[in-house]
């Protein structure tokens, strides 16, 4: 299993939002991995197995999911910053989303 999974949830629609790209990175920019939400607006693999302690970002590119539904909305993308710490094993990134409002927890 990756260390990083995500999970989208279009809060509006009441459904999965599905075909949103998401790409982890180092909190310095440094490319680590890309994927796209499935129809159940998950990605369950999103990088390697394991990563070093320390910063890291998630950046899920809403603004082509809502275009693509012609909806408006306020956020083209949002970026999550997160801390890695020795010895967790597992980091699962929900993000509950709508046009002019999003919100973020560490999932389980």
């Amino acid at each position: 299993m990756s260390h990083i999974t995500a999970h989208v949830l279009d809060s509006t629609a009441g459904t999965p939002a599905r075909g949103i790209d998401i790409t982890l990175s180092t909190s310095d920019g440094a490319h680590i991995a890309s994927a796209t939400t499935d129809d159940d607006g998950r990605v369950g693999e999103l990088g390697p197995e394991t990563l070093e302690p320390g910063g890291y970002r998630i950046v899920f590119a809403v603004g082509a999911y809502f275009e693509a539904r012609g909806q408006d909305h306020f956020h083209p993308t949002v970026t999550v910053d997160f801390s890695v710490r020795a010895g967790e094993d597992h980091y699962h990134i929900p993000l509950l989303l709508s046009p002019f409002a999003y919100t973020t927890y560490r999932g389980s």
